[in-house]
């Protein structure tokens, strides 16, 4: 039914809350999840990815150890997205609630503290670590900017797919760059020419999770009718 699709992805969120380590997912809800993933469309058919699975309660104990402060440039360029209350974020359509981050990134005057946002991992019973090529990329895509796109969709599969069986998931960017990607690559055996896109947590709430506010612009903000600027097409 189309509405249970239009359902599942306006249910979809980011659950960031710690897992329930004694909730394992299930084998076949994993091979669900990255069946989902196999099929997503992907420029020129170039399939750039590669996932590792891991779910060894050793390995995944290490990384939940780790943990590295942002950048000074994320956490400026953060500022900007910030609403500072939920009529305001209800009323922007876009961005972040600033509740959601440490204080002295949400002061543009205060020099900000990353290490107040270095925080260990969240427990979960799987993680997934998402790896492209960058040196292999769809003909005449200039950065593989076409490729990056069929990253994007990859894991909206996946996601859905998880949404669809009530696996909670959480995308953490945290792993993609610097010295907290050089960890990671040494510690799961990854070669030294693929790239770390992010990792994923998979499973299932420790905690009940409460009502967060998600906000969206609506059809009308965003879409245009044959002409940019001439809204009414629905």
């Amino acid at each position: 039914m189309i509405s249970d699709i239009l359902n599942l992805i306006q249910s979809r969120q980011s659950t960031r809350l710690p897992y329930d380590l004694n909730h394992r997912v299930a084998a076949e809800d994993l091979h669900q999840i990255l069946e989902a993933g196999r099929w997503a469309p992907t420029a020129h058919n170039m399939q750039n990815f590669e996932v590792v699975a891991v779910d060894d309660p050793k390995i995944l104990e290490t990384i939940r150890s780790l943990h590295y402060p942002p950048s000074l440039a994320f956490i400026r360029e953060n500022y900007p997205q910030l609403s500072f209350s939920e009529e305001e974020l209800q009323q922007k359509k876009v961005g972040v609630l600033g509740t959601m981050f440490p204080p002295s990134w949400r002061n543009p005057e205060v020099t900000p503290d990353p290490m107040e946002g270095a925080r260990p991992t969240p427990p979960a019973p799987l993680m997934l670590f998402l790896l492209y090529d960058p040196s292999r990329r769809a003909p005449a895509s200039e950065g593989d900017f076409l490729g990056i796109i069929s990253l994007g969709g990859m894991v909206e599969n996946m996601w859905l797919m998880a949404q669809s069986l009530g696996i909670a998931f959480h995308i953490m960017s945290t792993f993609g760059s610097g010295p907290a990607e050089e960890d990671i690559k040494k510690l799961l055996n990854i070669p030294v020419g693929l790239k770390i896109v992010f990792a994923i947590r998979l499973g299932y709430p420790a905690v009940p999770s409460g009502k967060t506010l998600r906000v969206r612009r609506e059809v009308e903000d965003f879409s245009h009718h044959n002409h940019y600027g001439d809204k009414g097409i629905v």
